[in-house]
């Protein structure tokens, strides 16, 4: 299926500084900085033949970015949404990608026949990686666009059933990479112990001197190695422009090590 942005409602956008472009739904769910900078964090090593899992892909901002950074790695993008799921196929195909990115429709929060019918094996992913819905129905006010509002917003105890599919798809030792909003860090730390260990965090710090408003989670799984909590990562410099660190990641596509 070919989406052309004359004949949809949607925007032909680019990232990483131009090495991607992206179709995106014009309103509703958007792939911002929170994608970037989660895909910059997935310790991919250049040359080798990793294996990556985007949990809840939206358009493949996450997935395809990775793969253009690491050129070696193989990634499988899954979504539920079907019109995301068609967006994210055009945009593997557009960016020249389709060898090493393929896309699933599907829920992998649901039965897991649904997803090994598509050729999706358990303990299979050097990576995994997700960017789950930062609210709890009922938590605060949801967007009236549906697809915007299930990007955002998750029944209670979701983000369990995130962290029991994350330690499904991981391989023994995979890593798991997650952002979410900065007062979100115990309860996904809370859906992370058990399964996994030597965790990493780092806030996400809008200027210097002000409050975290985003933290990336990663995490081994099976191991028993103890929590370190990182120095932030900076986004802005006191006026609006990125600092060099940022604008490496966003505009370059360079690796954010944790």
């Amino acid at each position: 299926m070919t989406v052309s942005n004359e004949t949809a409602d949607v925007t032909d956008d680019t990232f990483l500084g131009g090495q991607l472009k992206l179709l995106q739904p014009r309103t509703g769910y958007r792939a911002g900085i929170d994608a970037v900078l989660l895909a910059a964090a997935i310790p991919c090593r250049l040359g080798q033949p990793e294996t990556v899992l985007d949990a809840g892909c939206g358009v493949g901002t996450v997935g395809l970015s990775v793969a253009r950074r690491c050129p070696a790695a193989k990634a499988v993008l899954v979504e539920r949404v079907e019109n995301l799921v068609a967006l994210a196929k055009e945009n593997v195909r557009r960016n020249g990608l389709s060898e090493r990115v393929r896309v699933v429709s599907g829920d992998l929060t649901a039965a897991w026949s649904d997803m090994a019918g598509q050729g999706i094996a358990l303990e299979s992913f050097d990576h995994v990686a997700a960017n789950p819905p930062f609210f709890l129905d009922g938590s605060g006010t949801l967007s009236p666009d549906s697809i915007k509002a299930g990007a955002h917003s998750m029944p209670s105890g979701d983000l369990e059933a995130w962290g029991r599919l994350l330690a499904r798809m991981a391989s023994a030792s995979g890593t798991a990479t997650i952002i979410h909003k900065a007062e979100g860090l115990p309860a996904v730390l809370a859906a992370l112990a058990g399964r996994f260990g030597a965790f990493k965090v780092l806030p996400i710090y809008p200027r210097d001197g002000q409050a975290a408003i985003r933290v990336i989670v990663q995490c081994i799984k099976g191991s028993r190695a103890p929590l370190t909590l990182l120095p932030g990562f900076v986004l802005h410099d006191q006026g609006n422009a990125f600092t060099p660190a940022a604008q490496a990641i966003l505009r370059d596509g360079a690796a954010l090590r944790l």
